[in-house]
């Protein structure tokens, strides 16, 4: 990674410790999972935030003190060769991520949970559902993978992660936000070498188009669902909103807001998490 994503990732991890969380790792489906926990000071269920492909743990930070007064405790899982969690050694596919994500959560969690997942995390904390309804007090997916895509909107969204220079960082950055921030200018050119990492790379080519659930999966669970996708979301196809909307659970609650990117925990931290306590306040 180059100098100043180095330093700001060096930054993002203190911050986050600084925000009272701890660092700790497990041991869990084949791989060394880094999770960061903190303690809240209030009486809803604890709550899991899980990063998208390439992100990691600190993409939730401005989120997390709007957290800490309400819930329990706040528990952020690094997938497997994102931030401080370690490349396993093996293929990252989308099975180990699942596996590793269930041991850890399994591990960690004393009490069903808030589930939240942005993106890939999405697809993981939707699995993570299927897999353990009992450990999911309520779920909230915030433009989550995981549809079934066709096979040119599969490749699409593939070549969307062929970011090599400057000029195509900045086409990829925009398309995860709403209004690009400034200081992204800065730092596009040391871009290209956080899609490459090994990981990233290991998911793009082991993922299928047939998408990471099962349509019957999906209509099985019980849980209060909330599912949140920006109107300004432009790196996964509307095809895939549709395909949620079609297979969700009927008690799922499906928004679209105004001036939401693809992740925004980024742009619209008080937003997001304001809308998931009252979602969270309103299925109890």
């Amino acid at each position: 990674m180059g100098r100043f994503l180095d330093t700001a990732d060096r930054l993002a991890h203190y911050g986050m410790n600084a925000r009272g969380l701890s660092s700790r790792f497990v041991e869990a489906g084949g791989a060394r999972v880094h999770v960061y926990e903190g303690r809240g000071r209030g009486t809803l269920p604890p709550i899991v935030l899980v990063h998208g492909l390439g992100a990691a743990g600190p993409a939730f930070a401005r989120m997390i003190p709007r957290f800490l007064p309400h819930v329990k405790r706040v528990i952020v899982p690094e997938l497997p060769g994102h931030g401080r969690s370690p490349h396993p050694g093996e293929r990252v596919t989308p099975d180990l991520l699942l596996d590793a994500m269930t041991g850890a959560l399994d591990a960690v969690l004393d009490e069903p949970a808030i589930v939240c997942g942005n993106s890939l995390g999405g697809a993981v904390s939707l699995a993570y559902a299927a897999r353990r309804p009992e450990r999911v007090r309520e779920l909230v997916l915030v433009s989550p993978a995981g549809a079934r895509l066709e096979a040119d909107e599969w490749r699409e969204l593939v070549a969307a992660f062929d970011v090599h220079d400057r000029r195509t960082a900045k086409r990829f950055l925009e398309r995860i936000y709403h209004r690009p921030p400034w200081f992204l200018a800065l730092v596009a050119h040391e871009f290209p070498d956080v899609v490459r990492r090994e990981a990233v790379r290991d998911v793009l080519e082991t993922a299928t188009p047939e998408g990471g659930a099962l349509e019957s999966e999906l209509a099985s669970l019980r849980m209060p669902i909330l599912l949140v996708w920006g109107r300004s979301d432009r790196l996964l196809p509307r095809a895939a909103l549709d395909w949620f909307r079609a297979h969700l659970p009927p008690q799922t609650i499906i928004e679209e807001p105004e001036a939401f990117g693809h992740s925004p925990q980024l742009e619209q931290p008080k937003r997001i998490a304001e809308r998931i306590l009252r979602f969270a306040r309103e299925a109890r």
